[in-house]
């Protein structure tokens, strides 16, 4: 079987990772308990995620002309991904993350977006035939939003847009309405919306956005799982339980999953389910790109749990 041919656009950083037991109060200092540092953004855990998964990916970025850059461009080559269209721009830093991680999991992330902010509509346009010969496009908010526009624009009527909108940020209509699917969290739900989850619930929340003209939504529960609908079909996909150590990834994880999924079942339940377990297996370890499983370790994982797609 020929892999899906997955174009993901966004952007690429160098994670500083530390880990504490609690995050600290204004003021105050702390000692931490671990620190590394790992490839990151979420373009880039994406395409980690959908060339893990089984898809066939080309990654295009933006990085600086630095040493992160060039380890960062040599690191996906080595996974697989063909970056052969990423920018490699001159006198920018290639973008950075620091995170901090708690003894629950959990994170927080400070972005310095750095040479993602040059990825620019003017570098995109030229590879529109790359776009549109693609079987599915992924993109994600940590590059210009006209970028986003224009990618959208160019691949409407050609090619399937998965749109996941993080970082929150509050999408045109039009925009909405020439994507294949978006792939939201309550946080970023509300943003588009202006509506709030606590007010209308989920199923409410989901409907508001398809009537925005988005053609499929998924709306990420974290633990809860996600639910999906097109307007006629409702899907709620429970999540796995598993021992969360981090969190970062795990929605990219997902959107990567996904894409390729879509591709490779026939019904859209198996393909959220496969992402799913992707995402589960992604929080049981630290780090982003490092916790992001294989095709190999999904499928087992499924089986454990006595699914078989």
């Amino acid at each position: 079987m020929q892999k899906n041919q997955i174009v993901v656009i966004g952007s690429s950083n160098l994670d500083y990772i530390v880990t504490t037991d609690h995050f600290p109060k204004g003021g105050e200092t702390i000692e931490g308990l671990s620190f590394t540092q790992a490839m990151g953004g979420k373009g880039a855990n994406q395409a980690v995620a959908a060339c893990r998964s089984g898809g066939a990916v080309s990654f295009i970025t933006c990085v600086g002309n630095d040493l992160n850059g060039k380890n960062a461009l040599t690191y996906y080559n080595k996974e697989g991904i063909d970056v052969s269209l990423a920018l490699v721009k001159e006198n920018v830093t290639t973008g950075t993350a620091s995170i901090w991680v708690d003894k629950h999991g959990e994170n927080s992330i400070i972005v310095i977006p750095g040479a993602n902010q040059y990825l620019s509509s003017d570098y995109i346009i030229p590879h529109s035939n790359r776009l549109i010969q693609a079987n599915t496009i992924l993109l994600q908010m940590e590059i210009p939003y006209e970028t986003v526009k224009t990618i959208c624009k160019i691949s409407t009527g050609h090619t399937k847009v998965i749109l996941n909108a993080a970082p929150a940020y509050s999408i045109e209509d039009e925009i909405l309405q020439s994507i294949y699917m978006l792939v939201v969290n309550e946080t970023e739900a509300e943003t588009i919306s202006k509506c709030q989850i606590e007010q209308i619930g989920e199923e409410e929340m989901v409907k508001t956005l398809l009537e925005k003209g988005v053609k499929n939504v998924i709306l990420t529960l974290g633990s809860s799982g996600c639910i999906y609908s097109n307007g006629t079909d409702w899907l709620k996909i429970p999540a796995f339980k598993v021992q969360v150590k981090d969190t970062t990834a795990a929605g990219d994880t997902f959107c990567g999953a996904l894409a390729v999924g879509i591709g490779k079942y026939s019904e859209i339940k198996q393909a959220l389910i496969y992402a799913t377990a992707a995402a589960a297996l992604c929080v049981t370890s630290l780090g982003a790109q490092p916790s992001i499983p294989d095709e190999q370790d999904i499928v087992t994982f499924l089986n454990q749990n006595n699914i078989y797609l």
